[in-house]
């Protein structure tokens, strides 16, 4: 097997000549024939000005080099794409998977023997370790890791929890223009990606759980010390990786660690786009997840992990705390603990290395859980015959059973117009709805489902209500939101039959979303409706005509149809 250098030659005909031309370049850069006889590990590089998530990554990558080159091995950093959630339009979601194919294709092309993957901000993990479970070479990764958090006039404060919270004072009449100034300056003090359990937290967790990365690498602030040590450490592991040539994505990302994930990603109060992600890294290896038993695992899982937007605390004191291995400490009779790491060893070993840290309560004791189940649900009906999901830790008791009057936007820039007008029908019982935002629809399925609460409404002191919709939610959003509605609108789903006025039945001991409209009047709706017709944005070429003909619905992970591991009998959905 060709190593190093010697590793997927260009084609010129002449494999001798590739790698005599190949010595030649490289050396202009001042490498000797030593460094360039040893195994080489490559280093992702996802810096931008455009990603404050990831201010901390050249550092990192200097780390990494370090510990690369402790271990013998020949360290080669190489830039991919870099997706921050808040500077990418219309949303990074839209271009996960467009990053997901770039990174497969430079780890695919270029020499190295295994591969070290940097990144934090809610996307880019899951683009990363989809394109290294395709790729299959030696793989790990390293998180950037949680922002430290900020402080207001004696408040903690976190984004984008807070953001949240405080946008939703200022627009409710709450807090003047002048105070929510100052408080845009202290919501994220430091780089690094959101301290409270959003998404990118949440992936980090995942990618811990999943054994792809080392212990305390989910939950290591992004500007302390133990995190360049954790780097360097990352860089250590992968140049022993690629002496080996083992372990492989492969070997780590089973049935089983997947579950594991999975148990993780609901006791942790995880995102709902956790489970987007995880169901594409799921079908990249073989092994796509059964939403209904992700549900039932559910229900013997307690959430423990007591941050916001589910509890009260941030990234770091659960790092204090002891981390994901402290977490799995608690789980362990849930988990595959025999399951392979990136690490060396087992799930085990690392949760054997897990603290005990005395008087700690970020992480709760099982018999003293934050919610006595776990963080997320999958409801099914007749509006969600593919599935839904709801963050029923985040949501409000009193609206889990609920009945209301539907109120629908048609789109995104609808639901913007309308939202906040004196004269929008609306009451505090009523469902809000928002259709056309899904994968298809919107497109790349925003984060829009997180329907603000009409102004006239806020203004009078309400703080939740049930809203629906194809589209996502940030992580670090709360409420009683259900969202992945599948299939969406866009692509024929029942969602699009809904008019204002139908009452609307949610149901989350149940699992049910139903709209209460008789079936023959929804078959008659259908047939009024004719052939359905995609907003109104440019799919005629280029990546918006790949992403528009190919991509997935939300139960089976968003990834492209051609880009996911099928068994023979399995055709996309």
């Amino acid at each position: 097997m060709n190593r190093g250098l010697r590793k997927n030659l260009t084609s010129y005909g002449d494999a001798d000549f590739s790698l005599f031309l190949r010595s030649a370049f490289v050396k202009a850069m001042g490498y000797s024939d030593d460094a360039l006889e040893r195994p080489i590990v490559g280093i992702s590089n996802t810096f931008s000005d455009y990603n404050p998530c990831h201010g901390n990554v050249p550092d990192l990558i200097e780390a990494v080099k370090r510990g690369v080159m402790l271990a013998g091995a020949l360290p080669m950093v190489f830039p991919t794409m870099s997706l921050h959630e808040s500077f990418a339009y219309p949303t990074a979601m839209y271009l996960r998977n467009l990053m997901a194919m770039e990174t497969e294709e430079l780890i695919r092309c270029q020499p190295m023997d295994s591969v070290v993957l940097i990144g934090g901000c809610d996307k880019t993990l899951p683009a990363q370790i989809m394109a290294a479970a395709s790729v299959n070479i030696p793989a790990i990764v390293l998180p950037t890791g949680p922002m430290v958090v900020g402080h207001y006039k004696g408040e903690v404060l976190g984004a984008c929890t807070d953001c949240r919270r405080m946008w939703s004072l200022f627009r409710a009449g709450q807090m003047a223009e002048a105070e929510v100034k100052q408080v845009n300056a202290k919501l994220a003090p430091s780089v690094g990606t959101c301290m409270v359990m959003g998404t990118a937290s949440t992936m980090a967790c995942i990618t811990e759980a999943l054994g792809l990365c080392l212990p305390m690498g989910a939950t290591i602030p992004a500007t302390h010390s133990e995190r360049r040590r954790l780097a360097e450490g990352t860089g250590k592991r992968a140049a022993e990786m690629a002496m080996a040539g083992h372990p492989l994505p492969s070997d780590v990302l089973t049935d089983r660690s997947i579950q594991n994930a999975s148990v993780v990603m609901q006791s942790i109060g995880g995102s709902t786009n956790g489970l987007i992600h995880l169901s594409a890294i799921a079908r990249r290896v073989g092994h796509p997840i059964d939403l209904d038993e992700f549900d039932r695992a559910g229900r013997s899982v307690p959430v423990l992990v007591d941050l916001k937007p589910s509890g009260e605390h941030y990234m770091e004191h659960f790092h204090q705390a002891g981390g994901v291995p402290r977490l799995m400490k608690e789980l362990a009779d849930l988990l595959s603990t025999d399951v392979p790491t990136v690490a060396g060893g087992t799930l085990a070993d690392s949760i054997a290395s897990a603290e005990n840290v005395p008087g700690q309560d970020v992480i709760r004791p099982r018999s003293k859980p934050l919610k006595a189940n776990g963080a997320l649900v999958v409801l099914r009906g007749n509006l969600a015959p593919r599935g839904s999901v709801i963050k029923q830790s985040a949501a409000s008791v009193e609206l889990l059973q609920h009945t209301g009057s539907a109120v629908v936007f048609d789109s995104v820039e609808q639901m913007m117009q309308l939202l906040d007008g004196p004269d929008l029908d609306v009451t505090p019982t009523s469902v809000l709805v928002l259709r056309n935002a899904g994968p298809k629809g919107a497109p790349g399925m925003p984060e829009a489902g997180y329907i603000p609460i009409p102004k006239k409404l806020a203004r009078l002191g309400v703080k939740d209500m049930v809203r629906i919709s194809d589209a996502r939610m940030s992580g670090t959003a709360f409420g009683t939101v259900v969202l992945h509605i599948a299939p969406e609108a866009a692509a024929g789903g029942p969602l699009a039959l809904v008019r204002s006025g139908d009452l609307i039945r949610l149901d989350v001991p149940a699992r049910r979303l139903d709209l209460l409209v008789s079936e023959g009047e929804l078959q008659a709706r259908a047939r009024e409706m004719g052939p359905r017709i995609h907003p109104d944005w440019d799919a005629s070429r280029g990546y918006a005509k790949l992403f528009l003909d190919t991509v997935l619905q939300a139960d089976e992970g968003c990834d492209f149809d051609f880009m996911v591991k099928r068994a023979a009998d399995e055709t996309p959905g």
